[in-house]
């Protein structure tokens, strides 16, 4: 990732308590040599991010054809969690998306906006979304 990506999501990590940690797992992209093999590549990908995420989390799937959220509802699903001592695993895909898998398996489909976003600014977005949605839940002024 670049500098700026690392540094936007160091910020908004450093914010966050320890009971709001935020990790990403990275998973290296399947070169594609065809245009053909593309399906293919995109459920290989799947098969690896569905082994990086711990079965007992809820899953998060970021992904174009989702449910779109407000901040709010973002809030609600968090606390939710939260409140139950479940944690959240957020999937983003890579550049042709996820795998049929990924989304089946997905508790809940999110779409961040109907735009298409480069896969380092939406990590930067999701860091900030967490970090806004514990500032909601403390009741941080950062959340205006």
């Amino acid at each position: 990732m670049p500098d700026w990506v690392s540094a936007g999501v160091s910020e908004y990590s450093k914010r966050l308590p320890h009971k709001f940690q935020l990790s990403f797992i990275d998973i290296a992209p399947q070169k594609r040599h065809k245009p053909g093999d593309v399906a293919k590549l995109i459920e290989v990908e799947g098969q690896q991010i569905l082994a990086k995420v711990n079965p007992q989390h809820t899953l998060i799937a970021l992904d174009l054809t989702g449910k779109i959220l407000s901040t709010q509802q973002l809030k609600e699903i968090v606390l939710d969690k939260y409140n139950h001592s479940e944690n959240i695993d957020f999937v983003i895909g890579g550049a042709d998306g996820l795998s049929h898998q990924c989304l089946a398996k997905a508790h809940l489909v999110w779409s961040m906006s109907n735009l298409t976003f480069p896969h380092p600014v939406v990590r930067v977005i999701l860091a900030e979304q967490i970090y806004r949605t514990w500032s909601m839940i403390e009741n941080h002024p950062y959340h205006r």
